[in-house]
C-alpha cells in the first residue's frame, strides 16, 4: 500500500481550535500537573538517522499484511466502555484476548474485560471461524466505527491479528502508565496470510548464559512481529544449561563457566519447561539444540575426571587428550567419540529428557564444524544417522546445521529431517551446496545465511557487541539477501560441477528463515536486544510477507519501521538506532493546570531515537496569542545503549484566567516533527473537593473543581457558579442551569447529565454517563465541546449558539442522537 507522503504527526488526529476551552481526562488541581512517561528499560547514541524522514500517518506494520485496505470516513476509538469480546462459538480463545488487555490497560486505563457475549458497538471482538482460506495463522481485522473485528481459524491467527491492532493503534499504547489518547484506529480491512510456517529466531545461552527471565523478554518482543519458533542453543563447547536426571555433572561440572571465563549458569528443568509454556502462550514453538558431535566440550569436560583418574576417557575424540577447557571463541576443535558406548548413553539422556519436557515437532542437534583431521568424513556421517535415528526415537523431527546433509537421509526408511542453511559464501556457488544436497537428499530447509541472517555480527563499525566473520550487518543487509532481492526461494539456484547437477531450493523445499542470536559478545538482555533490533524484523517480514507485495522493499520497510522507535522506548526494548531508518520524533503532552497563571517546569516527553537532546527543538503555541521556545533535556544513549525518552520543559505566564489550547512541536534533523495538543487551565479553584464527598454537592458561587473526587449523591451547579470535574466519579445525575463554566474530564456520571443556559464555557469530553446527555440553551466561545463519551442514553442539543462539535473524537451514544449533536 502506498502511503502519503508526510513529514509531520499530531498526537490528537483532530483539527486544532484556536483558544478552544477544551480540557482533556488529565488531573486537575492547584498546580501544574504533568504525566510523563519514563522507560524502564536500558536506553545508545549514534549518529542522526541519514534516511528521508518516514510518513507519520502511514500504517507502520511490520510485517507487512498480505491485504490492507483503507475504509474512508470510519474510526474506530477505544474508550471506558469498550469490552474484548470473545464471540459465541469461538471457544477458548481467551489467550489471545489476555494478552490484547495485557497491553491496553496500563496505557489507557480502562478496564477492557474479556467476556464471552454478542459483540455490541464499541467492542474488540475476536471470533474463531471455518474459513480455510486462512489456515493457522492467518486472520483478518476489520476497524470501523462500530467496532474491530478479528476473525482466524485458529488461536494462533487471533494472536498474530492482535499484534496487527497493537500496530494499528498509537505507538503511546505501549505504555506502562496512562496516557491521554486517544486510542484511534483507522477505518481498514487487512486480510493476512504467513508466507512460511516457520519463522524463528535462536538464543545462544550456552556461550554466555542467560536466565529464563531474558529469554521470555526476547519471546514478548520477537512474537509480536509473528515470528513463532524460539531455537534455544543449550548446550557448546563453553557450557551444557539444562540440568539433566541422573548426570549432575552436565551442570555441576559443564555448567561453571561462560566464554572468557564469564560467569556461568543452568536451568532447572522446571524453569525450562516454564519458558516452553510461556512461549506457548505466545504460540511460539520451542527447539531445543544440544550441539553434537563437534562443539561438545563441556560434555567433555564434564567426564574428564583429572589425567591421574579420567572418568569417561573414551568420549573424547577432541584434538586434546586429556582434554582441556577453552573458553574463547575457538571453534573446529572437540567432538564425541561415535564409536563410544558412553558417548550414546549420555546423548540418549539429554535427547530422551529435553524431547519429554519439549511439546514442539524438532529436536536439533548441531552437527556444524567438525574438520575431518577431528572426525573422519566416515565417522562423522555415521554419528548424523545414528543421531537421527535416536531423535526419531522420541517422535521427533531430526534438525541440525546443513553439515547433515552428509549423512544417508535418503536412504531406505530414513525418518523426515531438516537442515539449517547458514553459510555465508557465495549462494551460487559452492557456498550453497549443503542446502543443495539436502534438498536431494529429499531433507527440508531452514534459510539462515549468516551475512543476511546472523543478528550476533556487528551492525556498524567500531562497535564492542558482535563479531565481523560474516560481515558488519546493517538493515539492509538483512533485507537484500541477493543484490536486491529478498527472497529465499531463489538465493541457491541450481549448480552443476564435474559434470554433477544439484537442484535449487525453492519454496517447495524451504519451512522458513530463522535469525540466530550467538552470544559470544552479549553478556546481557541489553546486548541481545540490541542485537536484535531493528534487524529481526526485517527476518520477520520476510518470512511472513509475500515476495511480490509492492511494499516488500527496503524503502518501504524502513518508513514502516520508523513509528517502531518510540514503541521499544516506551517497552524498555534496547536498539540500535541504525542511520538506514529514518526514525521519527514523537512528542505526547498531558493537560495541565496552573491556578496561579504560571506554567514552569515539564509540559511533554519526546522520543527522538539516536539523537542528542540538542538536536531536538521544541516549541510551545501557548494558545493566548504567543509562543516560546522549550528545552528539550534527558539522558543521550551510549554506543551500545539507545537513549530513553527526553521531556521538554518551558516557562509562561497568562495575563489572565480560561481554558487555552496549547501545543507543542517537537522537531528533529531528518526526522520530521511532531505536534501535540494540551490545554491548559488558568482558573483559581474557589473551591476543591478530592478524596469522597458523601451525599448530595450544590455549587452555588464561585468555581468548584472535583480533582480525582467521588461524589456519592447528584451534583447540581447553581446559575453564575462553575463546575470543572476531572478524572471525578458522580454516582447520581448532573445538572446545571445557568451556570458561568461547565467542564466534565473524564471519569463517569451514574445518571443524566442535564446543561442548560451556560454563557462561559462548556466541555464534556471522555466521560461514560450512565443516563442521557442534554445540552440546551447554551451560549458560549467558543463552540461547547462534546468529544470521545460513552452515553448510556440519548444525546439531545437544541438551541446552543454556537452548535456543539467533537473535534474530531466521536462519541459512543447507546440511544437516539437528535438535533444539534447529529454527527457527533
Amino acid at each position: 500500500m502506498q502511503t502519503p507522503d508526510r513529514s509531520t504527526s499530531s498526537r490528537s488526529g483532530r483539527p486544532a481550535r484556536p483558544r478552544p476551552v477544551r480540557l482533556g481526562a488529565a488531573a486537575l488541581g492547584l498546580t501544574l500537573v504533568v504525566q510523563t512517561v519514563v522507560p524502564t528499560g536500558p536506553v545508545v547514541a549514534t549518529p542522526v538517522a541519514q534516511a528521508a524522514a518516514a510518513p507519520a500517518g502511514a500504517p507502520q506494520i511490520v510485517p507487512v499484511p498480505v491485504s490492507t485496505v483503507a475504509v474512508p470516513d470510519e474510526t474506530f476509538t477505544a474508550g471506558p466502555e469498550t469490552r474484548i469480546v470473545l464471540a459465541p462459538g469461538s471457544g477458548d480463545t481467551s489467550t489471545p484476548a489476555q494478552a490484547l488487555a495485557a497491553v491496553l490497560r496500563p496505557s489507557t486505563g480502562y478496564p477492557l474485560p474479556v467476556v464471552h457475549d454478542t459483540p455490541r458497538t464499541g467492542d474488540i471482538t475476536l471470533r474463531l471461524t471455518d474459513a480455510t482460506d486462512l489456515g493457522d495463522e492467518g486472520y483478518r481485522l476489520d476497524a470501523t466505527s462500530d467496532g474491530v473485528r478479528i476473525e482466524a481459524a485458529r488461536p494462533a491467527g487471533l494472536f498474530y491479528g492482535v499484534q496487527t491492532l497493537r500496530q494499528l493503534l498509537p505507538p503511546w499504547v505501549e505504555s506502562r502508565t496512562v496516557q491521554p489518547g486517544p486510542w484511534t484506529v483507522a477505518g481498514v480491512r487487512i486480510n493476512d496470510v504467513p508466507r512460511y510456517g516457520y519463522r524463528g529466531v535462536m538464543l545462544d545461552i550456552a556461550r554466555h548464559f542467560h536466565p529464563p527471565a531474558v529469554v521470555k523478554r526476547l519471546i514478548d518482543q520477537a512474537a509480536a512481529y509473528k515470528v513463532n519458533t524460539l531455537h534455544l542453543h543449550v548446550g557448546d563447547d563453553q557450557g551444557f544449561r539444562i540440568a539433566i536426571d541422573g548426570r549432575p555433572e552436565l551442570t555441576e561440572i559443564g555448567a561453571q563457566f561462560s566464554i572468557n571465563n564469564d560467569p556461568g549458569g543452568f536451568w532447572t528443568q522446571a524453569e525450562y519447561v516454564d519458558v516452553v509454556n510461556y512461549a506457548a502462550t505466545r504460540f511460539m514453538t520451542v527447539i531445543p539444540e544440544v550441539d553434537t558431535p563437534g562443539h561438545t566440550n563441556a560434555i567433555i569436560m564434564s567426564y574428564a575426571g583429572d589425567e591421574a583418574d579420567p572418568v569417561l576417557p573414551d568420549v573424547n575424540c577432541s584434538n586434546r587428550t586429556p582434554p582441556v577447557w577453552n573458553l574463547t571463541g575457538a571453534v573446529g576443535y572437540s567432538a564425541l567419540c561415535p564409536e563410544s558406548p558412553n558417548t550414546w548413553a549420555i546423548l540418549t539422556d539429554i535427547v530422551t529428557q529435553l524431547s519429554a519436557l519439549t511439546p514442539g515437532p524438532y529436536y536439533h542437534f548441531g552437527g556444524d564444524e567438525v574438520p575431518a583431521s577431528v572426525l573422519s568424513h566416515d565417522r562423522f556421517v555415521d554419528f548424523v544417522d545414528r543421531k537421527a535415528d535416536l531423535v526419531a526415537t522420541q517422535d521427533k523431527i531430526a534438525m541440525g546445521w546443513a553439515e547433515i546433509s552428509q549423512g544417508n537421509f535418503d536412504r531406505p526408511g530414513a525418518a523426515p529431517s531438516v537442515a539449517q542453511f547458514w553459510n555465508n559464501g557465495n549462494p551460487t556457488g559452492a557456498g550453497g551446496d549443503s542446502a543443495r544436497r539436502a534438498v536431494q537428499k529429499g531433507m527440508k530447509v531452514v534459510m539462515s545465511p549468516a551475512n543476511h541472517t546472523y543478528l550476533d555480527m556487528k551492525q556498524f563499525p567500531g562497535s564492542p557487541l558482535g563479531l565481523t566473520w560474516a560481515g558488519t550487518l546493517d538493515v539492509s543487509h538483512f533485507y537484500h539477501w541477493s543484490g536486491t532481492s529478498s527472497d529465499p526461494g531463489s538465493y541457491i539456484p541450481a549448480r552443476t560441477a564435474n559434470g554433477v547437477t544439484l537442484p535449487a531450493v525453492t519454496d517447495a523445499d524451504i519451512l522458513g528463515v530463522e535469525s540466530p542470536i550467538w552470544s559470544e559478545t552479549l553478556l546481557t538482555g541489553a546486548d541481545i536486544e540490541f542485537q536484535a533490533f531493528p534487524r529481526l524484523p526485517a527476518t520477520a517480514e520476510i518470512g511472513w510477507s509475500p515476495k511480490t507485495h509492492p511494499d516488500r522493499t527496503l524503502d518501504s520497510f524502513v518508513n514502516r519501521l520508523a513509528g517502531h522507535g518510540l514503541r521499544w522506548q516506551l517497552q524498555g526494548t534496547n536498539f540500535h538506532p541504525s542511520p538506514q531508518v529514518p526514525w521519527r520524533v514523537d512528542v505526547t503532552a498531558p493537560d495541565i493546570s496552573a491556578a496561579t497563571r504560571t506554567v514552569d517546569g515539564v509540559i511533554a516527553s519526546v522520543s527522538a531515537p539516536g539523537a542528542t537532546p540538542e538536536q531536538v527543538t521544541a516549541t510551545v503555541d501557548w494558545g493566548d496569542g504567543t509562543s516560546s521556545a522549550a528545552t528539550v533535556s534527558g539522558t543521550p544513549g551510549t554506543v551500545t545503549r539507545v537513549n530513553g525518552l527526553y521531556t521538554a520543559t518551558a516557562s509562561h505566564r497568562y495575563a489572565r484566567d480560561g481554558v487555552y489550547r496549547a501545543t507543542v512541536t517537537a522537531t528533529r534533523p531528518g526526522g520530521g516533527s511532531s505536534t501535540s495538543e494540551f490545554t491548559v487551565v488558568v482558573e483559581t479553584c474557589t473551591t476543591t473537593v478530592s478524596g469522597t464527598h458523601r451525599g448530595p454537592l450544590i455549587v452555588g458561587a464561585g468555581v468548584t473543581c472535583l480533582a480525582g473526587a467521588t461524589v456519592t449523591g447528584p451534583v447540581t451547579v447553581r446559575p453564575g457558579a462553575s463546575l470543572i470535574a476531572s478524572a471525578a466519579s458522580v454516582r447520581g445525575p448532573v445538572s446545571a442551569t445557568g451556570a458561568v463554566t461547565v467542564e466534565l474530564l473524564g471519569g463517569s456520571v451514574d445518571g443524566p447529565v442535564t446543561v442548560a443556559g451556560t454563557r462561559g464555557q462548556l466541555v464534556v469530553e471522555k466521560v461514560r454517563i450512565g443516563g442521557p446527555l442534554v445540552l440546551t440553551g447554551s451560549a458560549t466561545d467558543p463552540a461547547p465541546l462534546v468529544a470521545g463519551n460513552s452515553v448510556h442514553g440519548p444525546l439531545v442539543c437544541s438551541g446552543n449558539t454556537p452548535a456543539p462539535v467533537n473535534g474530531g473524537l466521536a462519541n459512543t451514544v447507546r440511544g437516539p442522537v437528535t438535533g444539534q449533536c447529529r454527527g457527533l
